[in-house]
């Protein structure tokens, strides 16, 4: 007769430590998805990103959230007039398939090719030989 009450303490303690245990519930994934999404809005917005630039840039965010973000920083801007901010950073190039058949049509070996120099480290090496005085 003891023995019950005892187990089912055992579980119900047992039970109550699964939120420690790392797993999440749907309300809790669903809400934690919504505010990412809502975070890549505001984030599009801030940085003067247009709306369908950000459905394009991040295809598996929440549209819903996304725009919900957006309209919230929107709202946020203009009530306290503040403009967007200017993205410093560019963009790298991705190299495509389609330039990599030219290079192959053309008849260059992709393999024989070497680097080429970098225009910062060739303006690095240039000041660098105008510094040194010479030995004539």
């Amino acid at each position: 007769m003891l023995r019950r009450p005892l187990l089912l303490l055992a579980l119900l303690s047992t039970l109550a430590g699964c939120d420690q245990l790392g797993l999440e519930s749907a309300s809790v994934a669903a809400a934690r998805v919504e505010a990412d999404g809502k975070a890549v809005g505001a984030g599009c917005r801030h940085g003067g990103r247009a709306i369908e630039d950000c459905f394009a840039l991040n295809k598996r965010v929440d549209k819903a959230a996304i725009y919900a973000g957006w309209r919230e920083m929107d709202d946020y801007m203009r009530e306290n007039k503040l403009e967007a901010v200017v993205p410093t950073l560019t963009p790298t190039p991705k190299k495509t398939a389609q330039a990599d058949d030219a290079a192959s049509d053309a008849g260059g070996d992709r393999t024989a090719k070497a680097p080429a120099a970098k225009p910062e480290k060739i303006a690095r090496i240039d000041k660098s030989a105008a510094e040194k005085p010479s030995e004539h």
